[in-house]
């Protein structure tokens, strides 16, 4: 018997385990993300809760959105083979990655000109110095 599967965390342990704050984790419960059981008035985290904590923190650090994440965590429960689920994860990640490589042409191109605009910069203050040291010489 796989006790982890049986194991309950507190909103402070798991929280601290992937380094987020118990505010987080009821943010995401306020969004449909995460299903806590109660034990009193205190919010239990199973090992489904932790699962999707890890795939929730794992797609913001990529960059999906929440309602991109809750789309394809709702997939995993709705199919039991995850056949929907993995085509889903595919188109995602084909979206993230076009949008990146879009991103990343953008930022090349922003980069190469404000190299060039730093480049004439330097060059107007190097013209400046060197005529204010003629001056300063022939005064």
């Amino acid at each position: 018997m796989n006790t982890l599967r049986h194991q309950l965390y507190t909103a402070g342990e798991l929280a601290e385990e992937f380094g987020t704050t118990a505010r987080a984790l009821r943010f995401y419960e306020s969004k449909g993300l995460l299903e806590p059981r109660r034990a009193g008035t205190r919010r239990v985290y199973d090992y489904r809760d932790r699962a999707r904590l890890q795939l929730i923190l794992r797609g913001k650090n990529l960059g999906f959105s929440l309602a991109q994440i809750k789309e394809y965590l709702a997939l995993y429960d709705a199919d039991p083979a995850h056949h929907e689920q993995i085509h889903r994860l595919r188109a995602l990640v084909s979206e993230r990655i076009a949008d990146l490589e879009r991103r990343h042409r953008s930022l090349k191109t922003a980069l190469a000109e404000l190299r060039a605009i730093a480049a004439q910069v330097e060059a107007a203050i190097e013209v400046r110095d060197d005529l204010a040291t003629a001056r300063t010489a022939g005064a």
